[in-house]
């Protein structure tokens, strides 16, 4: 005697597939439980009268009947019980991995894999806040340099994805997943591969480049025209930013009008016994600072520490010379203010118009001195009726100077 079915509430998930594949449930395979089990009430409650059914069903083998060759079934049965044995797909897969992917030019999208034996870890070496960080590493090597900017977004410890925000398009990034401590340690779980973010404005590629080629060429390793993008094609040179002048005139301070753009103060020489605050040099120097630098000034002033620690190890590393000998040392900073706005609207920094680009971006770099900047930027839509404005603050502060350029190196002696 046949068992009798049991009801579809006590009926485990395997069963209810089963009778999901016999009512004709498509994709019953990717179904929860209850899914299922009120997809199959569904079906029951129209579901045709049982003679009706044979009748079909009768019909169908007639028709089938009509084609059947007589050839084997080598596919071992439906493909409904396939998925039958299979369990269902892993959480995770035990190793550390984060996927970026551009969205569009305003917004990029990540995913990652973080095991948490290895949160777990970054924990006890004193992670405290689980983040992603946004680089921008165009035309750099992220292993071997700074990245151009830092965004910086916590994320939920549960969370598997992200969105993120792109603060500038048609640029290179990459992004890190991974822990923040309470010391400003930043503990890496795993970081992306470089990805490009496409331009918010339409494409500059504007020129049509033709090459015949013959049929019979063979292409293999070959390469018969190298495209450079417009954007790093050397470019042109252009007339001195007035704004730029104006705008650095109106932040100078009394010591920064005393010492920049001057070589005379850059090495005043003054006693051994005199404190190094009491020397009074300076010198102005073209940074060489990308097109997009770090938009901080603490990055800059850490990498000018570097430069003094470096200096400072080489001398106690050298044994005292028999001879004189030159030294010397160039430091500055620079400061770099940049945005985006509508392409039509009016941007005003300290009261002075700046030129827009044609996708609405800005940018403005100056020489960053000793002293205070006060930089209130305000942004006016065309019709006048909205605005934007934020208020920056920047001062920058030497508590010691001694520079002097390779130049105005003289011979010193040491006992």
């Amino acid at each position: 005697m046949a068992k009798e079915r049991p009801p579809l509430e006590e009926m485990t998930l395997r069963q209810l597939r089963r009778v999901a594949s016999e009512c004709g449930i498509s994709r019953y395979s990717r179904m929860r439980k209850s899914q299922l089990l009120a997809s199959i009430q569904e079906k029951q409650r129209t579901k045709i009268s049982v003679e009706q059914t044979r009748t079909l069903e009768a019909q169908e083998e007639v028709e089938a009947a009509k084609f059947e060759l007589g050839q084997e079934d080598r596919t071992g049965g439906t493909l409904a019980s396939v998925d039958e044995g299979l369990g269902d797909l892993p959480g995770g897969y035990g190793e550390s991995r984060i996927m970026l992917l551009p969205r569009d030019p305003q917004w990029a999208y990540s995913y990652w894999d973080i095991p948490n034996t290895n949160k777990e870890e970054m924990r006890r070496q004193g992670g405290q806040q689980l983040a992603l960080r946004l680089y921008d590493v165009t035309d750099i090597n992220i292993e071997t340099q700074s990245p151009h900017s830092i965004q910086e977004y916590p994320c939920d410890e549960l969370a598997r994805e992200w969105y993120l925000p792109i603060p500038v398009s048609d640029r290179d990034y990459v992004v890190d997943i991974g822990y923040r401590c309470a010391d400003g340690r930043w503990l890496v779980l795993s970081r992306s591969a470089l990805v490009h973010i496409p331009p918010v404005y339409p494409s500059d590629w504007i020129e049509d480049h033709f090459l015949t080629i013959e049929w019979e060429e063979d292409l293999r390793g070959k390469t018969f025209m190298q495209l450079v993008p417009p954007s790093k094609k050397a470019p042109v040179a252009t007339s001195p930013n007035a704004i730029y002048d104006e705008i650095f005139g109106m932040t100078q301070t009394a010591e920064s009008q005393r010492v920049a753009g001057s070589l005379f103060g850059s090495m005043q020489h003054v006693p051994g016994s005199m404190a190094p605050e009491q020397s009074l040099s300076s010198y102005v120097f073209p940074s060489g600072v990308g097109m997009w630098a770090v938009p901080t000034a603490s990055g800059i002033g850490m990498n000018m520490s570097g430069v003094g620690m470096n200096m400072s190890g080489a001398g106690f590393a050298s044994a005292p010379p028999n001879r004189p000998r030159k030294f010397w040392l160039v430091a500055d900073a620079e400061l770099i203010v940049y945005g985006a706005t509508e392409p039509d609207a009016t941007v005003t920094i300290g009261g002075r118009p700046i030129k827009l680009n044609a996708d609405g971006t800005f940018r403005f770099q100056m020489s960053f001195q000793d002293g205070i900047i006060d930089y209130p930027i305000v942004a006016v839509a065309s019709d006048g009726e909205q605005t934007r404005e934020i208020h920056m603050n920047f001062n920058r502060i030497t508590p010691a100077r001694r520079t002097n350029t390779k130049e105005e190196a003289v011979e010193e002696w040491f006992a």
